[in-house]
């Protein structure tokens, strides 16, 4: 049996136009198999009165979810509520479209809909990017390969393609605002709740001399007409002062330590390719390691291992990384060096930039392991999601 078959309960994997396989409609426009079902997915939808057989179908799906035992708690419970609501909502005929159309194009994993990139199985079966970057990640760690949650074919980021037209559908799908609780596109929500609702939370212009107020953007005049902060003195002003001076002294001091190394005589910088491999013990564990590369007219490595080679990584929702570099050649001197690890120059992960010395000889030839500057957990799982991971390391002499 097919994976299209198993998803559609047995069915054709491609029906008449007014029948559409389980899971095959949330692929709007995208699969070549399920080119038909949005069309006659969409329009019985709008239909009043007339059962939807794509909500039906979603309804079985999500009752699915719901009975699996596998399926963490909050989940099945999640998908025992929208299963029940679009079962409601087809068996009756009745309810917006915009309701109906909700069990339709959301995500497989989080069973929400996305928003911002969709993602599709080879059958058509829709992934909003953090679950799909979450499943790529975990296949890595578990040493899989990374299959769709609804038919088990295989997912990757060659296999999977972008369903643009979910994404536009989703981006007018109509959503309440937290604050004040009106409908508005999706497209829409981020600019009123970031620069146009009246009932959005905010803080007093006075904040960076202390003030802590937070409330509703409409009491925002009537306070800081009545703000005390303003009328601080002198010292009290040169208190807070001192903090932020002390806030700005660190940061700067980063900046100045770099620009210092730039001015250094020895200075060496390259592409690194972290590549993954797993250790020979009874329980493996992912480890990544470079190539041998030359800087300096020295041959290094570089390893890494993900949150400390705990023994069950993937179980864990924090992810870091944490890197050594390893000094190949022999040196006739002790060689002091300050390196630290950036970017790549294709990749859009955020690493925080740190400098780190060490003194490298013959018989101390490799640095601890210290932390991948990443800014969080998202970004490590981008990183584990890649095939291999590229960043930038510079190195720089220190002659005294």
């Amino acid at each position: 049996m097919s994976g299209a078959e198993e998803a559609g309960g047995g069915g054709p994997a491609a029906g008449p136009a007014g029948a559409v396989p389980a899971g095959a409609g949330a692929g709007v426009g995208a699969g070549a198999g399920a080119s038909a079902g949005p069309a006659a997915a969409l329009g019985e939808a709008a239909g009043p009165g007339v059962p939807d057989e794509a909500g039906l179908a979603s309804a079985r799906q999500l009752q699915e979810a719901a009975g699996d035992p596998d399926a963490p708690p909050k989940k099945r419970l999640r998908a025992a509520e929208t299963a029940e609501a679009a079962a409601a909502a087809a068996a009756a005929g009745s309810g917006k479209l915009e309701e109906r159309l909700y069990s339709v194009l959301c995500c497989t994993v989080c069973l929400d809909l996305p928003k911002a990139s969709v993602y599709q199985c080879t059958n058509g079966h829709l992934m909003c990017a953090g679950c799909f970057i979450h499943l790529l990640a975990d296949a890595r760690l578990k040493e899989e390969q990374a299959t769709c949650p609804n038919c088990r074919c295989e997912i990757s980021k060659s296999l999977c393609c972008r369903n643009l037209a979910v994404e536009k559908a989703v981006s007018e799908l109509p959503s309440e605002c937290g604050f004040c609780l009106c409908q508005f596109p999706r497209s829409l929500l981020e600019r009123h709740q970031k620069e146009e609702c009246q009932d959005r939370v905010t803080q007093c212009k006075y904040k960076r001399i202390g003030c802590p107020w937070h409330g509703p953007f409409h009491e925002l005049t009537v306070h800081e007409a009545a703000c005390a902060h303003p009328t601080k003195t002198g010292n009290e002003l040169m208190e807070i002062l001192d903090e932020m001076d002390q806030s700005h002294r660190k940061e700067m001091q980063l900046y100045n330590s770099i620009f210092s190394l730039l001015s250094f005589e020895k200075i060496g910088y390259t592409e690194v390719q972290f590549r993954p491999y797993r250790t020979d013990d009874f329980i493996t564990r992912l480890y990544y390691e470079t190539p041998r590369f030359t800087v300096l007219n020295q041959t290094w490595v570089l390893k890494a291992r993900v949150n400390d080679s705990e023994r069950n990584p993937n179980l864990s929702c924090k992810r870091t990384l944490s890197f050594q570099l390893l000094l190949k050649s022999k040196v006739t001197a002790p060689l002091e060096c300050s390196f630290l690890l950036l970017k790549g120059p294709y990749d859009d992960v955020k690493i925080s930039p740190v400098i780190y010395h060490f003194v490298f000889t013959n018989e101390s030839n490799e640095t601890d392991y210290v932390p991948l500057p990443i800014v969080d957990s998202v970004e490590c799982n981008k990183l584990l999601a890649a095939k291999n991971i590229n960043l930038r390391l510079f190195l720089f002499q220190i002659q005294k």
